[in-house]
């Protein structure tokens, strides 16, 4: 895309002319960009006569030239801003020739960018990398396998003459005869009678010697 569009004198002449504020002219060119697409402003029509022409809004909106297809219309973002009214004044062709500039710097640097990347050596081409990278062999369980049972048959009868020692240590153990010396060490709690009251007993007694 160039970085002007090439404007002849008579198309120059007429784009002066549509932008000129005439009272008689229902819209009014704003501007263009580097694609060859013009911007355009206008009024709403007035609902009725008695409506001031300072209440109606004005528009705007984009026209491209009729060889371009639909699919390749593009709207730089500037222009994108002033028609959204995010922006009061549209982008002037100065503006919009420093922002392509801007992006074609950037694509550059990130060319470069990316060149320098690849020409450094990555990791899989250093030398010894391969010899590390090389899987361990699967180990045969077949070989391996036999010593381990016999090991574990060696160790189980080991484990059952440390478990009867264990259970002769627990019959000797200090702590219960030291523990058995004591007076109540052999007392039991006995079962709960209940004794008679005194009153029960007055009362018994007094039956026992009116029966006399």
């Amino acid at each position: 895309m160039s970085m002007m569009p090439e404007i002849g004198t008579i198309q120059r002449a007429w784009y002066r002319w549509k932008m000129l504020r005439l009272p008689w002219r229902k819209r009014f060119l704003v501007g263009l960009d580097l694609r060859g697409n013009t911007y355009w402003t206008f009024r709403d029509q007035r609902p009725d006569k008695h409506t001031p022409a300072s209440a109606l809004r004005w528009r705007r909106i984009v026209q491209y030239p009729r060889s371009t297809h639909l699919s390749d219309v593009a709207v730089p973002p500037q222009w994108h801003q002033w028609l959204r009214h995010q922006r009061e004044h549209p982008p002037s062709l100065a503006e919009q020739s420093a922002d392509v500039a801007r992006q074609d710097r950037i694509r550059v640097l990130a060319a470069e960018a990316d060149a320098r990347w690849e020409a450094k050596p990555s990791l899989a081409d250093m030398p010894g990398r391969g010899e590390k990278s090389q899987p361990a062999p699967a180990l045969d369980t077949d070989r391996t396998q036999p010593h381990i049972q016999a090991a574990g048959e060696r160790a189980q009868p080991e484990g059952h003459s440390d478990g009867g020692q264990s259970k002769t240590e627990v019959k000797d153990d200090p702590w219960k005869k030291a523990a058995g010396r004591g007076p109540s060490e052999n007392w039991q709690p006995a079962a709960w009678t209940p004794t008679p009251s005194s009153r029960s007993t007055r009362t018994s007694a007094v039956k026992s010697n009116a029966g006399r």
